[in-house]
């Protein structure tokens, strides 16, 4: 049941389950008087531009995407430069409870399988050909690290581990994952998985992730070997981007590019916040659109790919532009800031004001060559030019994490569909970008695409001999440094991320990762999704529930599924245990016989 606000309208509300699921909106009240301005077109800007499209039935035509760049997307990219080569930025790992983003894409026509939708492609897609690795990590140049689905975590490590998962959010604030786990957590598969899989390091947000694990402890099976993700058949841009802007332009909605937003101006009033202005920078000159109540603007606040530098074969990175909490994003959401008059609009310096500790570094390498393609085959047991899942996911190389930190991954070939046949794609990151290489003594920051390809093709096995003229003229490397790309990780408070719709606003509000929705994990797909749909739903009064977050870390099958995977499949009485935990043990086992309890134990493997 939805209840009256202070405004006189209703609030949000989350709902699970078919009923709504499959339920259609009626139209809102008085939408056809409204107009939408939506800064940034990445998929939080896009999302809600659907959602007002689809369940506001706001007219095409009413709906405004104020854009910086050349090309919609954001984050999500993926082209090719006809001088330089492809550029990937980073890839999105999907989930099959992102309930949000299934929810649009069901609705988004395929642009390249006529009558069905994106999910569709994509269900199909993954069914066909499930994902799953063959080697997580590797050691001494190529061959298997052998970490063989398990997590090595010791009894104080996973004792640490149980208690974050129950603390609250609360009780967090501020705080680093090293300040709530012990030393030995550093040295466990389990942390390797993590650290590599999702981008976090020692000194990143313990509530974040407290946040992942609570939100992916259905998928902790899945976490060592990769079967719990899936993956587009092209780059995000090609796949997620494109079809939904196809769709959106087919309803009449218009993307206006160059367009470079300064601020938004609002007005505090009483208990009304109402946006009464959008300040920007258009071929050079300053201009204003005036807003009035029925104007709705949605805010990408900052952006991780944020102040991007790109660098080529033959030339490293410029990071001379580079200056803490400097960037468009950041300048804009600052701005906004700024009017608070409780901080209601979040607090970006908490992101933004420590580029060393939020920045990693990507690189494409394109190659044909039969030698290289044969190494890649050598560690990940597969050949990519099959087209069909590859590494299924990152490649860890364990003997540089005291170095640049690497790893690899090959998704499905082609990832464009530019791409010819017999190229091979291969993307790769470092988390440490200012060490130097096992095999190039450089801090990654300062290579060019080059030199990046030598230290891959030195881990993959390459005889040293021949990983010079290799990199130079059987491979071209391009590459992008990201100073803001874990800027979302940082240790923070609740208030420095603003709600979605502040408390008193009347028609604005923030989307993306830098806006607070609940429970959801940043660095997703389905957060910036997410966050578009409730926007549009709380301002145009949507009478219908936004899908929750998946449930899992309430579901007690997932929790004991979760408890057996994390000790490596041993059942309890297995588990190293001191003599009164054993006593404990055997009484409460006693108690149980026979009941429930008892069968949902064995049915989790965690008694025989």
């Amino acid at each position: 049941m939805k209840v009256q606000n202070n405004l006189g309208g209703f609030v949000m509300y989350y709902s699970s389950g078919t009923y709504e699921a499959f339920a259609h909106p009626e139209k809102p009240k008085d939408v056809d008087k409204k107009s939408a301005y939506i800064i940034g077109t990445g998929l939080a800007g896009l999302a809600a531009a659907f959602y007002l499209v689809r369940d506001g039935q706001m007219k095409g035509e009413h709906i405004h995407l104020l854009e910086k760049l050349e090309l919609a997307g954001g984050s999500c990219d993926g082209k090719k430069d006809v001088t330089k080569g492809f550029y990937m930025r980073g890839g999105r790992e999907m989930d099959n409870h992102f309930e949000v983003m299934w929810d649009m894409f069901r609705d988004v026509p395929s642009i390249e399988t006529p009558g069905v939708s994106v999910l569709d492609e994509y269900y199909w897609l993954n069914k066909h050909d499930p994902n799953y690795s063959l080697c997580r990590a590797s050691i001494n140049r190529g061959q298997d690290a052998h970490t063989d689905k398990k997590f090595k975590l010791d009894k104080e490590s996973a004792m640490a581990l149980s208690t974050l998962f129950i603390t609250p959010e609360k009780d967090l604030e501020g705080k680093k994952i090293s300040d709530v786990l012990p030393d030995s957590f550093w040295s466990t598969n389990f942390w390797l998985y993590w650290q590599t899989m999702f981008a976090f390091q020692r000194w990143s947000s313990a509530l974040e992730m407290k946040r992942y694990l609570c939100r992916y402890v259905h998928h902790i099976d899945g976490l060592p070997d990769f079967s719990a993700l899936r993956f587009t058949k092209y780059n995000q841009y090609e796949s997620m981007i494109l079809p939904l802007v196809k769709y959106l332009e087919s309803h009449g909605v218009k993307i206006e590019f160059g367009m470079d937003v300064k601020n938004v101006v609002i007005e505090d009033k009483g208990n009304k916040k109402n946006a009464k202005q959008i300040v920007y920078v258009k071929d050079g000159k300053e201009q204003s659109i005036d807003l009035i109540e029925d104007d709705l603007v949605f805010i990408t606040n900052g952006c991780c790919t944020d102040t991007s530098c790109y660098g080529d074969q033959n030339t490293a990175p410029d990071l001379s532009g580079i200056k803490n909490g400097c960037g468009e994003s950041w300048d804009l959401w600052k701005n906004i800031a700024k009017q608070a008059k409780h901080g209601e609009y979040g607090n970006p310096d908490a992101f933004c004001n420590d580029v060393e500790a939020t920045n990693w570094m990507s690189a494409t390498v394109q190659t044909s060559d039969e030698e290289i393609i044969k190494h890649i085959i050598n560690v990940c047991k597969r050949d990519p030019r099959e087209g069909k899942v590859t590494t299924g996911g990152i490649v860890t190389v364990k003997d540089s994490t005291e170095n640049w930190y690497l790893s690899w991954t090959i998704n499905r070939q082609p990832q464009f569909k530019a791409q010819d046949k017999n190229t091979v794609l291969v993307w790769l990151y470092a988390l440490n970008t200012n060490k130097d290489g096992n095999y190039v003594k450089k801090a990654i920051r300062n290579c060019t695409g080059e030199e990046v390809c030598r230290e891959w093709l030195y881990h993959i096995g390459i005889d040293e001999s021949k990983i010079e003229d290799l990199a130079k003229n059987a491979c071209n490397t391009t590459t992008c440094y990201m100073p803001y790309i874990n800027a979302f990780f940082q240790p923070r408070k609740e208030s420095d991320r603003p709600k979605v719709v502040p408390d008193g606003a009347v028609n604005f509000a923030f989307i993306g990762q830098f806006a607070e929705t609940p429970r959801d994990t940043i660095f997703t797909t389905e957060y910036s999704i997410r966050t578009g749909m409730e926007s549009v739903y709380t301002l145009l009064d949507v009478d219908r529930g936004v899908p929750e977050v998946w449930g899992s870390k309430y579901d007690v099958r997932e929790l004991l599924r979760a408890c057996y995977y994390a000790i490596d499949k041993k059942t309890i009485d297995e588990v190293p245990l001191s003599f009164k935990e054993k006593l404990l043990l055997k009484t409460v086992l006693k108690k149980v016989k026979g009941t429930d309890v008892e069968l949902l134990l064995k049915e989790s493997g965690l008694i025989k």
